[in-house]
């Protein structure tokens, strides 16, 4: 029985023996996390422990609770950010990576399109190809041009070539807004997590600042009750024994 007591603690929530390295003593507990456990348990004490699945759970409600005093009604996103806090899960990850897992054919082949659009190659190919076609329909072929001046064989390529590539621009730009929004999102779910820790970390920092302030006073006044007590025995006159 000594060997058991010694081993687990038993939690106020839940009443269930965990180890010790699985409980927290309520002392060590922030003020506001209390009031949320006080809420559904009122018998609780500071002198007894709880299990870290527990207090990971009103640490969380506590967390949703300030956010919604502050910003209203909480989103979808912002519940993910409490959960993932209360679960201590990690929230970056490689959003191009996961993105580009996602992406189809059509959308690479775009991509691939946009990039070689916008590029100085496509400009000097573009220029080249011009060049030729003008060439070889002044010159070359006098007799009998393929598309003789003014070139509407030319004009109806190059208008083909635009009506075709301006909506592959327009798909690849669409997605890489898309882009952006999702790392936008990812960014704002990272922020609210750390910001939301360093609240907790300040919190329970200031918590442990005050309960060993209350404990160096406790020590000192015994301290001061000890001096106290040596110069009273000190001061006291020594009675003279028989010569």
């Amino acid at each position: 029985m000594t060997n058991t007591k010694q081993k687990g603690r038993t939690c106020q929530v839940c009443h269930r023996v965990v180890p010790e390295s699985q409980a927290v003593l309520g002392e060590t507990i922030r003020p506001t996390v209390i009031d949320e456990i006080l809420l559904d348990h009122p018998e609780w004490s500071n002198e007894g422990w709880i299990c870290r699945t527990d207090l990971h759970r009103y640490r969380a409600r506590r967390v949703e609770t300030v956010l919604e005093s502050e910003r209203g009604e909480l989103t979808a996103m912002d519940r993910d950010v409490v959960e993932a806090l209360s679960r201590h899960e990690t929230l970056a990850k490689d959003v191009e990576a996961e993105f580009e897992r996602r992406r189809t054919f059509g959308e690479a082949a775009a991509d691939r399109i946009a990039v070689f659009g916008g590029s100085w190659a496509f400009l000097g190919v573009f220029a080249a190809f011009i060049v030729i076609w003008v060439a070889v329909n002044t010159t070359m072929m006098l007799t009998k041009p393929l598309d003789p001046y003014p070139f509407i064989l030319l004009n109806l390529v190059l208008s083909t070539l635009a009506a075709i590539q301006a909506p592959v621009i327009m798909m690849s730009q669409n997605r890489q807004e898309a882009k952006d929004r999702l790392r936008a999102m990812h960014d704002y779910r990272v922020n609210l997590k750390a910001e939301l820790e360093i609240r907790q970390l300040h919190e329970k920092v200031d918590h442990l600042l005050s309960r060993q302030w209350q404990r160096l006073v406790e020590i000192q006044q015994v301290q001061l009750d000890l001096l106290n007590e040596l110069s009273g025995r000190a001061r006291k006159p020594r009675t003279e024994g028989p010569e």
